[in-house]
């Protein structure tokens, strides 16, 4: 098992709706209506995943 992190990323759907609301392993979240465009938003780490209040 060596060499494998545990990184969790996690993705809800919001019921009634046609959203996604994903987290990332880091903290950082994001909506999005397109499953597509929400895992390339994960997988793109550490571009786009400015924290509230980290300045960035």
């Amino acid at each position: 098992m060596s060499g494998r992190t545990c990184e969790v990323y996690r993705v809800d759907w919001l019921p009634g709706t046609d959203v996604l609301h994903g987290t990332c392993h880091c903290g950082a979240e994001h909506t999005a209506e397109d499953p597509v465009a929400m895992w390339d938003w994960m997988l793109a780490h550490p571009q786009g995943h400015e924290l509230p209040g980290d300045g960035s």
